[in-house]
């Protein structure tokens, strides 16, 4: 087999299933399998899994180990020369698998392969690639300079070599993943990442950005940006420094001061008010059932080409590709135009997106 997709779920059912629809498409001429391993989810995830999905290998974890831990359960599962650990909050291009397989024969050492994330506003997310956070960097970054902890020499259309990926799309062979251990499960939630890239790298192998391919991480939807957050994440920092860099006392102090006072300064993100002034459902027929749900007529077109601010875009899975829905996405964000987006998925009941990187995602059913 040549490829596994791992997919780790805790209570996103919707996203997974617009998750899973993409990966299907992606993987449709691949020797593949998809792994779905759920971490004791209260939410209906695995019954909608069993019932949409029946061949997809479903593994229910009874408690919720965490990241590390439900990701290295689903690897010991896997069967593919390829893995490519991937978060349910995604959607994937129908040829990102293809791209980056193709472009993985061509590279001697390799490590792991990462490639261009945007959010749910089609902002890019600079954590697609990143440098190792020394000290220096990291406090520097808990000081609002993110300059050094960002791999920002390196466009993000382009491809390079790169220290740090992120764990919402990981793409690597088996035989790395097992040969390093896979991730260190005495991080639960954060910073395993950082520190399977770091181990990979100091195997012998070359992580590479690949920003030929985008996909769209609802980042916020699986972990919310909080205090909470704050205090995960920077524990995670501390098991990495004490790992990898052992140092003097004075050492710890001041990177301990830094992530305390970071930390201190957090507050609960602030849900921004959403003004739409239209609905356009891109598609090539219309939708009288979602109609109806949203209250409001929809514009019905066949691109976004001309579509003014303020608007609401909802895209017709069932009309358009999951690359085009990427592509418009992507280009709208950067021609400056303050538009959101939803996704109503093929042979779905409901429409599903992100503002932001920071939101939580807004679901919207027809039951």
């Amino acid at each position: 087999m040549k490829l596994s997709i791992v997919i780790l779920n805790y209570n996103v059912r919707h996203f997974l299933e617009l998750c899973l629809k993409s990966v299907q498409a992606a993987t449709a001429y691949i020797d593949s399998e998809i792994i779905v391993v759920d971490n004791n989810s209260t939410d209906d995830s695995c019954q909608m899994v069993k019932k949409l999905f029946p061949e997809v290998v479903l593994i229910e974890n009874k408690v919720n180990g965490g990241f590390s831990k439900g990701n290295n359960i689903g690897v010991a599962q896997a069967k593919g020369e390829y893995l490519c650990v991937l978060n349910p909050d995604t959607v994937v291009a129908e040829d990102t698998f293809t791209q980056l397989l193709d472009f993985s024969k061509l590279k001697l050492d390799l490590g792991i392969v990462g490639c261009k994330l945007i959010d749910g506003s089609g902002a890019f997310l600079p954590e697609s690639k990143r440098n190792i956070p020394y000290v220096s960097v990291a406090l520097k970054k808990i000081c609002g300079n993110s300059k050094d902890y960002y791999a920002n020499p390196l466009d993000m259309d382009a491809v390079g070599e790169v220290d740090i990926l992120v764990g919402a799309f990981m793409f690597l062979k088996r035989a790395v993943y097992n040969g390093v251990g896979g991730f260190d499960e005495a991080y639960f939630m954060y910073g395993e990442d950082i520190d399977l890239s770091y181990v990979v790298k100091q195997a012998g192998y070359k992580n590479y950005y690949y920003g030929k391919t985008t996909v769209i991480h609802y980042k916020g939807e699986s972990t919310l940006k909080d205090k909470v957050y704050a205090r995960r994440f920077f524990g995670a920092m501390q098991i990495f420094y004490e790992k990898h860099f052992k140092s003097n006392v004075f050492f710890d102090i001041v990177v301990w001061l830094g992530i305390k006072t970071f930390f201190m300064m957090q507050t609960t993100p602030r849900k921004r008010k959403k003004e739409v002034s239209q609905f356009v459902f891109v598609s090539d027929e219309k939708n009288e059932r979602l109609e109806k749900k949203i209250g409001k007529s929809l514009i019905v077109q066949q691109d976004i080409k001309d579509v003014n601010p303020g608007v609401e875009v909802i895209f017709d899975g069932a009309f358009l590709t999951f690359k085009s829905i990427i592509q418009m996405v992507e280009s709208t964000f950067l021609q400056n135009k303050p538009v959101t987006y939803k996704i109503l998925p093929k042979n779905s009941d409901f429409i599903i997106g992100s503002d932001n990187e920071l939101a939580r995602g807004e679901i919207i059913s027809f039951k």
